[in-house]
């Protein structure tokens, strides 16, 4: 399991991202902080691979607490999670160290997948060993890669549905058909087809073909996207 240190200023916040947090398989919420000593305190105390850390705290800013860590020998990743958005602090938090930058206010499947892309990275540099050319740019890659589906849907397609189809996707233990996904997700099936063919052009859903016996082949569908 991956311990996750919460840390948000707004209790409420909190609670919501550490719900959050325990909804994704492999991650676990180690504690959760509302202020910088706080945190430097579960840390000092518990196990945490990763901290969930808000910029504004009430005694000092998310990015002077990951210097502070720093000195202090503790090597626990970070991903900001806050309401900052200007340049400057986003530009400290990459060369502080931050993995990723979550901006509030953001849905849990944001989250999920910056967690996902997190726990792939984990698998990757625990390999171990020496990395050829081609495995340094896919470590480098995965968090790069880490998105929710396309980055804007075309006109007429809804946000909701696509989550839909991409949490039914997510929980097959293979690959699905149109008709399949489009009675599990509660969609016509030109509808899921649809949204399928939206999902496979961003590259997020890949596409094989089932050959029966007679008639032409079946449309299977897999979830790509942190793979």
């Amino acid at each position: 399991m991956i311990e996750v240190l919460v840390v948000d200023d707004d209790k409420r916040v909190a609670q919501i991202n550490a719900a959050y947090v325990e909804k994704v398989p492999g991650f676990r919420v180690a504690g959760q902080a509302y202020s910088a000593a706080e945190a430097l305190a579960v840390i000092e105390r518990v196990p945490v691979d990763l901290v969930l850390l808000d910029h504004y705290l009430p005694d000092e800013n998310g990015l002077a607490l990951v210097r502070r860590l720093h000195r202090l020998g503790h090597h626990t990743d970070v991903i900001m999670v806050t309401a900052a958005r200007d340049v400057a602090t986003v530009r400290s938090a990459m060369r502080h160290g931050a993995l990723q930058y979550l901006v509030k206010p953001f849905a849990f499947a944001a989250l999920r997948a910056k967690l996902e892309a997190y726990a792939a990275l984990r698998r990757a540099l625990d390999e171990g060993g020496e990395a050829e050319q081609d495995q340094v740019d896919r470590i480098f890659g995965v968090l790069a890669t880490a998105q929710t589906g396309p980055a804007e849907l075309p006109k007429g397609h809804s946000p909701t549905t696509a989550e839909v189809v991409r949490q039914v996707l997510l929980s097959a233990e293979g690959p699905l058909s149109t008709q399949q996904i489009a009675e599990r997700a509660g969609l016509s099936r030109q509808t899921a087809q649809r949204y399928l063919k939206l999902l496979e052009r961003s590259g997020l859903v890949r596409l094989g073909l089932r050959y029966g016996e007679t008639g032409r082949p079946e449309h299977r569908y897999t979830w790509a996207a942190g793979l």
